[in-house]
């Protein structure tokens, strides 16, 4: 198929060589990278409407259209088997031009850490981990603790880190919530580590709905206590009752107790999208979350719901899927959208629209969040897309480049004295960091060459693999006949994709080592510049004055932004090699010196040359260090040297 940027019938398939059957398509740029996939119950139907009528289609379509080179399809026999590819396929390509549910703030959870020997309850934000029991999320992280701080009560399960935990332990005495009963305090034994588990387990219980037991077994303790005349204790039982009956009250009872569902609702106009889930667990609202998107064409409400419950359960463990799914607007293969879930869940799923009662009146409220979440969402973001593309426009204007780099790939370098050289590429496309693309490299040999050789080596190796990659997939030596995908692993390869800016952190040194780069290899379509720290100039390869861009240009501050992640990444990767290069040396060794206090070390001294030069006196001025302990450092180190 022909491949063109600017004319979309270029590359339109011929006339009855689509099938008319179930699949899943790609659109390609001419870097043979995927910018788009759809599903389409009739494939010939489908992508014929996008070449029919090129005036009449959304303009983020057009936009689409006129970026992709190609476009190819993959038959399946079942809508389940397209939804199902669909969703691998975006996960997979991440599409620039594919619906992309963001979540509009970080939600905090409560986690029970259930993979410890020791479980232990905290506030957690971010990925999942691996044996750890979720609740929520939840607006606020202080409506947890609050929640947590009456259920201790009842429940003394450890919320101390595992540095607390282990010096409580080598000491022999709890910390605080110990001894206001707050804490079972296995630390020093009190408890075994069985009893301690079962009181998470209750504790998990206890989140998840399974509430009326507890509640009933401790007035039933109460009234035992009572008649026995321990009045002292039945006191304290009933104040856990009031506790826990607290902890409920803070979760509004909305649907039956045996009620256990994900309501969802979307908001949307003409650009943008925002949907808003509220979890419902025993008939009680636990959490509460919401995602903005941006639109790419013209999308139905029906369309985005199933977008969105293919994102948000694709990943999700099986018991995160309720029974019940409410939504308020049907999507369009709402039979194969449910059996896919419940096929995840293990378990039936139904899928539906309320239509009266309670649950209708709930799909009311979180309809509400949802407006009042996409208006907010409009008043932070109203000049974001608008910022972007000035910026990018800025820097494009600015080095006199033919268009907008929409790909800029930045590099720094870092090192200690000329000691453990290492460099970072990240990367940015329109404007946002794409942190799936970022890459590190390990420099060798190359002590005390300088920033400069550094530079050069990184740009050399950076698109030598790209070269590489491209001759794999044979798009230098004849028409390009596939995509840059390693047959091995069947993910994209990882250097693929050529950026349409480079930017080194430096000046003209810098700039024109990676531009002598690029020279050797015969690359001559990226461009190439640097930015020096000091006045913030932007510098072109052989120019001998600077680009001035205004100081408080869009352009620039991007550049900017890119620069000093790049700085980021890079001092990120050094400190990791240089903790590593100090553990297993004679350093591990010496009595009482432990990982905390190796790194101490070696934030102080900088290297471990500089460290064996050191005296004792200078030693003990790192915190931690004792005298007896940095007499034993330097006698080590002395031993090595002497060693060698």
């Amino acid at each position: 198929m022909a491949r063109s940027a600017a004319n979309p019938l270029s590359f339109r398939p011929p006339a009855g060589t689509i099938p008319e059957s179930p699949g899943v398509y790609r659109f390609k740029d001419a870097g043979g990278r995927v910018i788009y996939v759809g599903k389409a119950k009739n494939l010939r139907q489908r992508l014929n409407s996008y070449f029919a009528d090129f005036a009449g289609l959304h303009p983020r379509t057009q936009t689409m259209l006129t970026t992709a080179a190609g476009v190819d399809w993959t038959v399946v026999s079942t809508e389940v088997e397209a939804l199902q590819l669909e969703y691998s396929w975006i996960k997979e390509f991440d599409p620039r031009f594919n619906v992309k549910y963001r979540d509009d703030k970080s939600y905090p959870y409560l986690a029970v850490t259930m993979g410890e020997e020791f479980p232990r309850v905290q506030v957690l934000r971010g990925a999942r981990r691996r044996d750890t029991r979720y609740f929520g999320p939840y607006s606020h992280a202080w409506a947890i603790r609050e929640t947590v701080d009456l259920l201790l009560r009842v429940f003394p399960v450890r919320t101390c880190s595992t540095g607390v935990f282990r010096r409580a332990a080598q000491m022999g005495r709890p910390c605080l919530l110990g001894y206001i009963d707050k804490c079972s305090a296995p630390c020093v034994g009190r408890v075994t580590a069985e009893e301690h588990r079962r009181l998470a387990e209750d504790f998990c219980d206890f989140m998840a709905g399974d509430t009326a037991r507890f509640i009933k077994q401790l007035e039933r303790e109460m009234h035992e206590a009572a008649a026995a005349e321990e009045f002292e204790r039945a006191a304290r039982l009933r104040d856990d009752v009031q506790a826990l009956r607290r902890a409920l009250e803070k979760q509004a009872v909305v649907l039956g107790e045996n009620t256990d569902c994900d309501v969802i609702a979307l908001a949307e106009d003409q650009l943008e999208a925002a949907v808003q889930v509220f979890y419902v667990r025993g008939g009680r609202i636990r959490g509460q979350r919401g995602w903005v998107i941006d639109k790419v064409e013209e999308t139905t409400p029906g369309e985005l719901v199933e977008h969105f419950l293919l994102q948000m359960y694709g990943d999700a463990a099986p018991e995160a899927v309720p029974r019940e799914v409410l939504v308020a607007v049907e999507p369009p293969d709402v039979r194969a959208v449910a059996e896919l879930l419940a096929e995840h869940r293990g378990g039936r799923v139904e899928l539906r629209v309320p239509r009266r009662g309670d649950k209708k009146a709930l799909m009311e409220t979180v309809e509400r969040n949802a407006k009042e979440a996409l208006a907010q969402h409009k008043m932070r973001r109203a000049s974001d897309l608008t910022t972007r593309s000035k910026a990018l426009q800025e820097i494009a204007d600015a080095l006199g480049l033919d268009q907008a780099p929409l790909r800029i790939e930045c590099y720094d370098v870092s090192h200690t004295m000329g000691e453990d050289v290492v460099a970072s590429m990240v990367v940015f496309e329109d404007g946002l960091a794409r942190k799936s693309e970022y890459r590190r490299f390990s420099i060798r040999g190359m002590s005390g060459e300088g920033d400069v050789a550094a530079i050069h080596e990184v740009i050399l190796r950076r698109f030598r693999r790209y070269l590489e990659e491209r001759t794999a997939t044979g798009e230098l030596d004849a028409p390009p006949s596939g995509e840059p995908i390693d047959p091995e692993t069947g993910k994209p390869r990882k250097f693929a994709y050529p950026p349409n800016l480079v930017v080194v952190d430096g000046g003209p040194a810098q700039a024109a080592a990676a531009q002598r780069a690029l020279d050797e290899l015969g690359v001559d379509d990226v461009a190439v510049c640097g930015l020096a720290k000091r006045l913030e100039e932007v510098w072109l390869p052989d120019d001998d004055h600077p680009v001035i861009m205004p100081r408080f240009s869009e352009g620039l501050y991007l550049l900017q932004r890119v620069r000093d992640e790049a700085h980021r990444f890079a001092i990120t990767y050094h400190r990791a090699k240089r903790a590593r290069n100090v553990k297993g040396s004679v350093l591990d060794n010496v009595p009482g010196l432990g990982p905390a206090r190796r790194k101490a070390l070696l934030r102080h001294f900088g290297s471990v040359k500089r460290l064996r030069e050191a005296d004792p006196a200078e030693i003990r001025q790192v915190p931690g260090i004792g005298p007896a302990l940095a007499e034993a450092i330097a006698t080590a180190l002395k031993g090595e040297g002497e060693g060698t």
